[in-house]
């Protein structure tokens, strides 16, 4: 139990139905969904569509999603991957012949078809009962009607206004009068909702084809994009198994590549060698064990995750103990491991969602689209923001992850579902581009090797290891930042929060529910 001398969060407890996600208003729609009889299906859904307009820096409909599914909280979890493909066109010749060795940030290269949409339309096919225009209703009133600007959303609005003033179409629809909207303002996108209305009333057909197929397609050729109405028209989500690895007991899932879940795996299989309660959990040795497992992860996750229909990936014989503990048995204390230099993906923004129904049904959703406001390129008449998933891809023939057409770039968005003895036990996601798997990763050993609950566990101090440096929040200790150092890390404070988070712990025993949500964004749990 938290100190309530101390500024925090508590947690939130409830019997029937639980929501946390990043925004207040998103977390009171899922649960009036829930009250109605909704699914955690229909609830994740209307959550992702209305997040969407909301925060619109995160997420939207031109971007991808991921979802983990468990039917009532027992037995099988279904994976989607709701992730988008390269243009048919879009070979590595074709970019090499022009001397483009890395696709730009903010070109209509950058931009994978995008698969939100179709994913939602297929986890309502299989688990929802309200079908895709009831729950999409609270996005189209807020995009039509109008919503408030947040704190959070107006802190990365402000960041990124360069990045909006230079982009295509993007200061039109995001820098109205070309201002940067400020907290408290109220923001309405009727090209956006005129649009948001097609796809409640015709499905995955009111996105992929037809009009908002056309003009998307019409604004990427425009930029110098290869897009055609067929690579729209063919887009599909993939349902699979996930893949998974045990720790303390637990068994952690997530979906496979070519999303990056692997490498939270491959951080949980070197953690568990370590008794990490010896160790303070603000302690230096736990961040460097934390470090020092995410950068052989990384290693591991640039040799091999990517669109396995391209390219297997062995994820039985990564997971397998002795190929982990030959990397473990190196770490020590005294210096950093000599280890190739990342092959950094994209950071993204990213929305994470976990809903817990009152039949158990749990969904773990996330959804971005990439970099913040992602390609900052906007259809000319849908106000639609399309991602820059695209820079996933590297332009190197005969790597994993070479751009190919239809293929899938290496993603960064990983939701999670946790078990014990085939039952559900937390539901949990941590957004962050980079972060997502170390800050999974800490969030559970906080909560099994710790004892922490899942809001102390999500308001917990972080650090991440990337671009060379070991960046630190400002909630960790000047004592473990010079520890760090000697070390050997190149150390230095995080300009912006870590991520962020969400979690739904499930307790078949008790009946109840408990959910956390990250200060470091704008929303909360809510249940009933």
């Amino acid at each position: 139990m938290r100190n309530f001398q101390f500024a925090g969060r508590s947690t939130v407890h409830a019997l029937n139905g639980m929501v946390a996600t990043s925004h207040p208003h998103a977390s009171l729609v899922a649960l009036d969904i829930l009250r109605a009889g909704g699914t955690a299906a229909d609830a994740a859904v209307a959550v992702s569509a209305l997040l969407g307009v909301i925060e619109p820096q995160m997420t939207g409909i031109g971007g991808d999603c991921f979802a983990l599914y468990m039917p009532g909280g027992t037995g099988d979890i279904v994976s989607y991957n709701g992730s988008g493909r390269a243009p048919q066109a879009a070979t590595a010749d074709y970019f090499l012949e022009r001397g483009i060795k890395r696709l730009p940030l903010t070109s209509a290269h950058a931009v994978t078809v995008p698969g939100v949409v179709d994913g939602w339309e297929m986890l309502l096919r299989d688990h929802g009962r309200l079908g895709l225009e009831d729950v999409m209703q609270p996005a189209i009133r807020a995009a039509e009607e109008g919503y408030v600007v947040a704190p959070r959303v107006a802190y990365d609005w402000a960041t990124y206004a360069g990045k909006l003033h230079d982009g295509i179409n993007a200061q039109r629809y995001f820098l109205p009068g070309g201002n940067v909207p400020k907290v408290g303002e109220v923001i309405r996108q009727p090209e956006l909702a005129k649009t948001l209305r097609l796809i409640a009333r015709h499905g995955r057909d009111g996105f992929y084809k037809g009009e908002v197929a056309e003009d998307i397609v019409a604004t990427l050729r425009s930029a110098g994009g290869l897009h055609e109405l067929a690579d729209f028209a063919a887009h599909a989500t993939e349902v699979t198994r996930p893949i998974s690895t045990t720790y303390r007991g637990y068994e952690v899932h997530q979906c496979p590549p070519n999303g990056p879940g692997l490498a939270m795996l491959l951080m949980l299989d070197i953690l568990k060698s370590f008794d990490l309660r010896q160790y303070g959990a603000l302690s230096a040795e736990r961040f460097h064990i934390e470090a020092e497992a995410w950068r052989i992860a990384n290693v591991l996750r640039d040799a091999h995750v990517c669109d396995p229909s391209f390219s297997p990936v062995n994820v039985e014989g990564l997971l397998a103990p002795a190929h982990t503990s030959a990397y473990r048995h190196k770490i020590n204390f005294e210096r950093m491991l000599d280890l190739p230099p990342m092959l950094e993906p994209i950071g993204s923004n990213t929305i994470y969602v976990t809903v817990v129904d009152k039949d158990r049904n749990v969904c773990s959703f996330i959804s971005s689209i990439a970099q913040p406001f992602g390609s900052a390129i906007v259809s000319e008449k849908t106000g639609v923001l399309l991602q820059n998933r695209g820079m996933g891809f590297c332009i190197e023939p005969g790597h994993p992850n070479c751009i190919a057409p239809g293929k899938r770039p290496l993603h960064t968005i990983i939701p999670a579902i946790v078990t014990q003895n085939g039952r559900a036990a937390m539901s949990y996601g941590v957004m962050g581009g980079q972060y997502q798997p170390t800050g999974q990763c800490r969030v559970l050993s906080n909560i099994v090797d710790y004892g922490m609950d899942v809001q102390e566990a999500i308001d917990f101090p972080r650090g991440l290891h990337t671009s060379g440096t070991f960046q630190l929040e400002v909630g960790v200790p000047e004592d473990v930042f010079q520890r760090l150092a000697a070390i050997g890390h190149k150390v230095v404070r995080s300009q912006h929060p870590l991520g962020g988070g969400q979690a739904i712990w499930i307790d078949s025993a008790k009946g109840t529910l408990t959910g956390g949500s990250d200060p470091r964004k704008d929303g909360c749990a809510l249940g009933y």
